[in-house]
């Protein structure tokens, strides 16, 4: 386990930007943390590591966001609407868990059951006491 501290927008971009850039095909992050953390500054941040430079943003009705024109392709997930995992079947979900790219997945404790054996939990909290821009990021692989 790995645990980060940022204490800015900029800071929390960079780490995610850094991971991006670090990642292999076939990846799986989960993110996790309240509404208003910084998932999504986050997420852009890796979409840049990865070579995206389409706008990024969260897929809250769409469930799953594509983007194909960086070093390979990014699914990102937000599950924060879904009500049943047979949502995450319908749209074929094991195709991108498996797929050639990588995939980040917000809320993912909400289908914690079909998550892949192996994957990176990525959690962002804030801390008031240390600012209102402090995030703390752990970062812990599971399964491997």
């Amino acid at each position: 386990m790995k645990i980060y501290e940022t204490d800015s927008e900029a800071e929390t971009f960079a780490l995610g930007r850094k991971m991006g850039e670090e990642a292999k095909p076939g990846q799986v992050f989960t993110l996790i943390g309240d509404l208003g953390v910084g998932k999504t500054v986050f997420t852009k941040g890796v979409a840049k590591g990865l070579g995206i430079t389409e706008p990024v943003n969260s897929p809250t009705f769409t469930i799953v966001q594509i983007y194909e024109e960086g070093r390979m392709p990014f699914y990102h997930f937000d599950v924060y609407r879904i009500s049943d995992v047979e949502e995450m079947e319908e749209i074929g979900y094991e195709d991108y868990f498996y797929g050639d790219g990588i995939c980040l997945i917000e809320w993912a404790d909400l289908i914690e059951e079909i998550l892949p054996e192996n994957y990176v939990q990525i959690t962002i909290e804030k801390d008031l006491q240390k600012g209102f821009d402090y995030r703390k990021i752990t970062w812990k692989e599971i399964g491997s």
